[in-house]
């Protein structure tokens, strides 16, 4: 049985010559579908209808997962360029007060956060005509602070890196940033054996910069570089 075509002519003959085309539009095979199902009436089951859909579906959380790794994998490979960035910049200052100043300025840019700031448990104190040089970079604490500070004075394990979401930051650390710091990364630092421990806290007015679900790893490393530098300038 044959019947006139009612397509344009020229429409016509542009499917007949690409048929895979039209196979390979989701919009136009879901219009024949439901086209299909249309003319079956309301009482028949379409099987091979019912079961496309279900594949579609499931292409199209595929295709959605495809696309957010690809995205994690482009995220990931953007942080570790950029703290590879930072500590090449950070390893550059021949010393030690450059070193540290460079802290609070490109190597803060570098990584994306607003405040900068390496807290070293000592005896000394901030009246000391050389730590007052080095300005908002370097704060210096009792000991036992850092623990304190990580842990908010509760005790238990501390974690080389912790990120976290603040509310009301510790003016002892951030100083006047500390009315708008939202979120925080504080890298814990070993100075070796002998010596107390260190703090590196960098502090951003984004809430959601830094939050207990994200990754540690280049921080870590991070942390490993920054230490192993501290221990040459202390040397």
């Amino acid at each position: 049985m044959s019947s006139s075509p009612k397509l344009d002519t020229s429409l016509r003959d542009a499917i007949i010559a690409k048929p895979g085309a039209v196979l390979d539009d989701q919009d136009i095979m879901r219009a024949l579908i439901a086209a299909n199902e249309k003319s079956m009436g309301a009482n028949i089951v379409d099987l091979r209808g019912i079961a496309m859909e279900r594949l579609e579906a499931r292409l199209d959380r595929l295709e959605d997962t495809h696309r957010s790794v690809i995205a994690a994998a482009y995220e990931n490979l953007a942080g570790t360029n950029q703290v590879h960035r930072a500590i090449l910049r950070m390893l550059d200052p021949l010393e030690f007060e450059a070193f540290l100043q460079d802290l609070s300025g490109e190597v803060a840019e570098i990584l994306r956060v607003d405040v900068i700031v390496l807290v070293l448990e000592s005896a000394a104190t901030d009246e000391d005509p050389a730590i007052q040089r080095l300005g908002d970079v370097l704060r210096i604490a009792e000991p036992g602070f850092v623990d304190d500070y990580l842990t908010h004075g509760r005790g238990g394990q501390v974690r080389q890196v912790t990120l976290r979401q603040v509310q009301g930051a510790d003016g002892a650390v951030y100083g006047d940033a500390s009315d708008w710091i939202r979120s925080e990364a504080c890298l814990k630092l070993d100075f070796g054996k002998g010596r107390l421990p260190g703090l590196l806290v960098m502090g951003c007015e984004d809430p959601h910069q830094f939050n207990p679900q994200q990754g540690t790893d280049l921080l870590s490393f991070f942390a490993g570089v920054f230490e192993r530098s501290m221990r040459r300038w202390l040397g």
